[in-house]
């Protein structure tokens, strides 16, 4: 087995369920991709209902073992020339006045219709492939959360409303605990894939979005392959009334949102499309009037810029590259722009120059896209987005 089987066989499983039929159940009553009652009353949880089971941590400063910290030293692999060695940066201190609220996506094998809180290898794995290379910019706090697994989505494909419900009442519960006890009045940045990105947005639709106060200490959101949309042609409204998407660097207080295709999605693909697909975990329903937002995390004002994408060595395209380090970065091997096309928008992902290296693939087919690689194709960009962010950001 060439990549590895928890991140990306495990995800392409339950995402390929999870996003098999359309966004629209009968279990919803929304309109315009607005919460329904379900996520209502997750919200009206009193905070001693929702600090009643203690928050198990996946990733926390300090912690032991902590997936979300690490060897962060990489292999530069160009088109032609040498290979050169990145020495990993340091992790951020303790002291760091910044956080890093991420939420991992579909990886749970069990058997219910939502996982337990145990920490598993699945989560391990994916926090340190996608959170990991965030630590020396914030201090990172991943939640372990209900999520909805792998057999429910199998089992229910079409009626996501009690699981997801159970999924984001768990996540608003370790939400409302950071954030009474851990936070300390910290800035944050969210990120969020797949279904890690639908629980996000709901979480800042209801918690953040509303708050001015917590607006104000939204350095950026990150919601990679969940869907955002806008009213058609406009940077906010829909999914969220205040925050607006990033629309250059060091913008704070914004969302960076996006689906990576290599071509125009199909008129049945799960992702770049309102209405569909994981749209349903955040009960976006809206088909008409807006469109799936697109953040190009190259070039956050627009156009077309290169990838600076990183992967863990053991999860590369295959074949891995025989190297020493824990990570590999393949410069100038891709570019991207958003695009819009028939009711679509996603990010353009075109490969460039090879130079023999390994390189990303539809592995769920064109109606996913690259969804499975949309954070390592992007994670240098997205690192550096951050990082400008925080520069630029004020408390």
């Amino acid at each position: 087995m060439k990549r590895h089987a928890v991140v990306v066989l495990v995800v392409a499983m339950a995402l390929m369920t999870a996003c098999s039929s359309k966004a629209t159940t009968s279990a919803r009553s929304t309109t315009s991709g607005r919460a329904g009652s379900s996520v209502a009353a997750a919200d009206a949880t009193t905070p001693g209902e929702a600090t009643a089971t203690p928050t198990v941590w996946l990733c926390k400063p300090g912690a032991a073992g902590n997936p979300c910290t690490g060897d962060l030293g990489a292999t530069v692999i160009p088109a032609q020339g040498a290979r050169t060695l990145r020495p990993g940066p340091p992790q951020s201190p303790q002291s760091s006045r910044v956080d890093c609220f991420y939420v991992y996506p579909t990886v749970s094998t069990e058997s219910g219709d939502n996982s337990d809180l145990k920490i598993q290898p699945a989560e391990r794995a994916v926090a340190r492939a996608q959170a990991s290379r965030f630590s020396p910019l914030c201090r990172v706090w991943a939640p372990v959360y209900r999520q909805r697994t792998l057999r429910s989505l199998a089992r229910h494909p079409g009626d996501t409303s009690a699981a997801d419900t159970v999924a984001y009442e768990s996540l608003l519960a370790a939400w409302k605990d950071y954030l009474a006890h851990d936070n300390d009045g910290h800035r944050i940045v969210f990120i969020g894939h797949s279904q890690g990105a639908a629980m996000l947005i709901r979480l800042l639709r209801n918690q953040v979005d509303p708050d001015p106060a917590l607006r104000r200490r939204t350095v950026t959101a990150i919601l990679a392959g969940g869907n955002v949309t806008v009213p058609t042609g406009r940077t906010v409204g829909a999914t969220f009334r205040h925050l607006p998407l990033c629309t250059a660097t060091g913008a704070t207080g914004c969302v960076i949102a996006f689906s990576s295709f290599p071509a125009e999605p199909p008129v049945n693909a799960v992702f770049g499309r309102p209405g569909r697909g994981v749209s349903a975990q955040s009960d976006q329903t809206a088909t008409t009037g807006v469109q799936v937002a697109c953040v190009n995390p190259a070039a956050l004002g627009g156009g077309s810029a290169d990838l600076d994408p990183y992967f863990p060595t053991a999860q590369s395209p295959p074949p891995p590259p025989p190297v020493g380090t824990t990570w590999v970065n393949y410069p100038a091997l891709y570019s991207a722009t958003c695009h819009s096309a028939d009711g679509a928008r996603w990010l353009q992902v075109d490969t460039l120059t090879t130079g023999g290296r390994p390189v990303v693939g539809q592995a769920l087919g064109p109606t996913w896209g690259y969804h499975l690689d949309d954070i390592n194709l992007t994670l240098g960009n997205l690192v550096a987005d951050v990082k400008a962010a925080e520069a630029a950001d004020t408390p």
